[in-house]
C-alpha cells in the first residue's frame, strides 16, 4: 500500500484543487486532459493512503468532506511554498525574482500602487508582477506564510519574527462618516458609543485565513456589515447602508462635496501606525525586484502618497 508521502505529490495537490474548483471528476478531468476514469483511480489511491473519504460523491457536484477540505487547504499552502522555493532558488541564480508579490492593504492608496507597478513594469524585469489584496493581520500574514515578498500597509509591529524585517509607512488618521440621508447625519455631537450602537456599522473582514483576526472599532451587540476591503466599505458608507470609520484622506473629498458626512465621537481619535515589510533573504542578497521597491519605498513622498492620495470614484 502506499504511503501519504507517495501520493500527496504536487501534482496531486493540483488535481484535487481542479476537482473542487470544477465541482466534478468530469469537468476536472476534461481540464486536466485526463479521462475521468484514471482521474477517479489517482483519488482513490489517495484516500487508501489517508484512509479518509476526500470528496462526496452522493450528489451530483463532487463536494469535499471536512478532511477534504482541510487537505486543500494544506495543499494550497504547500503548493504556494513550493512556488515561493523555487523563486528563491531562480533569484540565487539570476539576481532577479521570477515572480514577486505585493500583499498590499486595502487602506493603501490604489492609484499610488499601480503608479509604482507601471514604473516597475517599464523597467521591462524577467518578473512578474503580482498583487494580492489584503486587510488587516491579512497583510503581515500573506508575507509570514511565503504568500508575498512584501507587504505594504502592515497594521501591528511587525517585528515579532527574526526574518520579518519592517519600516515604518506612516500614521494615517481615521474619520467617522455617515452618508447625509443616514440618522446620525443630523445626531447632535459628539456621538456615543450608546447612539452608535443603535446603528449598523460597516466593517472591513480581516483577510487572515487562520484565527479569528482582528476586529477594530466594533462596539459589542452591534449589528455589521461587513465587506472585503475599504472601497467596498466606502461604497456602502456612501449608500447609507452603516456607519464606520474611513481613512481621512479617502473620506475628504466625499466630505467636502456632501455625500458624506463627517461626525466626532467620544471616543478617542483613531490614529493607526502603518508598516512595509519583507522577509529576510537568508545568506543571498535581496532579489533585484526587491530592491528596487525598497528603494522607491525610501522616498518620503512616496510613503506619504500611498497613505493620502485616495482617487474619488
Amino acid at each position: 500500500m502506499q504511503t501519504p508521502r507517495d501520493v500527496l505529490t504536487p501534482d496531486a495537490l493540483a488535481m484535487l484543487q481542479a476537482i473542487a474548483a470544477t465541482g466534478s471528476f468530469a469537468a476536472a478531468a476534461r481540464q486536466l486532459g485526463l479521462v475521468p476514469s484514471a482521474l477517479t483511480y489517482r483519488v482513490r489511491q489517495i484516500e487508501d493512503a489517508l484512509d479518509v473519504l476526500l470528496f462526496d460523491r452522493s450528489a451530483r457536484q463532487a463536494r469535499p468532506t471536512a478532511a477534504g477540505a482541510e487537505l486543500l487547504r494544506e495543499g494550497a499552502r504547500l503548493l504556494d511554498e513550493i512556488d515561493a522555493m523555487a523563486n528563491r532558488v531562480r533569484r540565487v541564480a539570476t539576481g532577479w525574482e521570477s515572480q514577486f508579490t505585493l500583499a498590499v492593504d486595502s487602506a493603501i492608496a490604489q492609484a499610488v500602487v499601480m503608479e509604482l507597478c507601471e514604473a516597475f513594469l517599464a523597467q521591462n524585469p524577467p518578473t512578474r508582477l503580482r498583487i494580492r489584496d489584503e486587510t488587516l493581520s491579512g497583510t503581515l500574514a500573506a508575507l509570514s506564510s511565503g504568500q508575498a515578498d512584501l507587504a505594504i500597509g502592515v497594521p501591528l509591529e511587525a517585528g515579532a519574527r527574526a526574518e520579518i524585517h519592517h519600516k515604518p509607512l506612516g500614521q494615517i488618521g481615521f474619520v467617522y462618516a455617515v452618508a447625509p440621508h443616514h440618522p446620525l447625519a443630523a445626531a447632535d455631537e459628539p456621538l456615543s458609543d450608546a447612539l452608535l450602537q443603535q446603528h449598523r456599522a460597516v466593517a472591513v473582514a480581516d483577510s487572515v485565513q487562520r484565527g479569528g483576526g482582528l476586529t477594530i472599532g466594533l462596539l459589542g451587540g452591534q449589528d455589521v456589515f461587513t465587506v472585503p476591503n475599504m472601497r467596498a466599505k466606502l461604497d456602502a458608507q456612501l449608500r447609507g447602508l452603516g456607519g464606520g470609520f474611513l481613512p481621512e484622506s479617502l473620506a475628504q473629498p466625499y466630505v467636502e462635496t456632501g455625500r458624506l458626512v463627517a461626525k466626532r465621537v467620544q471616543r478617542p481619535a483613531r490614529l493607526t501606525s502603518l508598516s512595509y515589510a519583507w522577509r529576510g533573504a537568508g545568506a543571498g542578497p535581496p532579489g533585484r525586484a526587491l530592491q528596487w521597491w525598497l528603494q522607491h519605498l525610501e522616498a518620503p513622498a512616496t510613503r506619504a502618497a500611498l497613505l493620502q492620495r485616495h482617487r474619488s470614484v
